[in-house]
């Protein structure tokens, strides 16, 4: 049933771009997705109607993470789950969505359009790795901690100065509030917290990096020359009295 899926409703090429040959650590996945040879996902299929729990989780992500593949599907035909695999110490997973195919309405485009990332033309357009950065860039820890920049800080304490003009307004006692009142202790802690961090650090030192102005290197080559003209040129004569 699920291949019949996969070619009628997703696109795939039933005999070249859906494999039950592809062998991870002596074992066969389920299913393996291939776009121009390669594999983009894999999908670990378990029974009509039989729930989907932690250990087939952690069998589908296994999988993916020993074939190093990054995007795997975890279904029982009626429920689809999919997962993102991030290749850290130690594995990482991701819960990216969820569709249920009885509850789906074919008018509605919000119901459409993650099945729409899991077809051929979106995989293969790299559709739902934009997705999931969107959705990552979206997510209320990145957006947290975000807000704790000191570009972000900067802009608060401006606004406020206009507000109140003369009161002496600290970026510290900014983030003093934002942290004990305003966004909650689950945003800025935790791994996820931390590693939205590390990104947002990453790109701004990347940015400042780039706009920084390179120094002029000095023309070394120039320099010695105009030194060397200078001592062949004569010792100017004493003027005549």
């Amino acid at each position: 049933m699920i291949t019949d899926m996969l070619s009628e409703v997703f696109g795939y090429d039933k005999y070249s771009e859906i494999t039950t040959e592809h062998v991870i650590k002596k074992t066969f996945c389920d299913l393996a997705i291939k776009i121009d040879g390669k594999i983009k996902l894999l999908m670990e299929i378990k029974a009509i109607g039989l729930d989907l729990k932690d250990d087939h989780i952690k069998q589908a992500v296994d999988y993916g993470a020993n074939a190093g593949i990054e995007w795997v599907i975890l279904t029982n035909g009626m429920n689809w789950q999919i997962y993102r695999i991030t290749f850290s110490k130690p594995i990482d997973k991701e819960l990216v969505y969820e569709i249920n195919f009885s509850n789906i309405n074919p008018k509605n485009e919000n119901h459409i359009e993650p099945i729409y990332y899991l077809c051929k033309e979106a995989l293969g357009k790299s559709l739902l790795d934009e997705y999931h950065s969107q959705k990552q860039a979206l997510s209320k820890y990145y957006v947290g901690q975000m807000i704790l920049t000191e570009t972000i800080l900067d802009v608060i304490k401006r606004e406020l100065k206009r507000l109140t003009p003369g009161v002496k307004i600290e970026n510290e006692e900014i983030e003093e509030v934002l942290r004990s009142d305003i966004i909650k202790r689950d945003v800025l802690e935790g791994d996820k917290a931390l590693d939205a961090k590390k990104k947002i650090q990453k790109a701004a030192n990347t940015y400042l990096r780039s706009s920084s102005p390179v120094p002029k290197k000095e023309n070394v080559a120039s320099t010695n020359n105009e030194s060397q003209l200078e001592k062949d040129l004569p010792d100017p004569e004493p003027a005549s009295t």
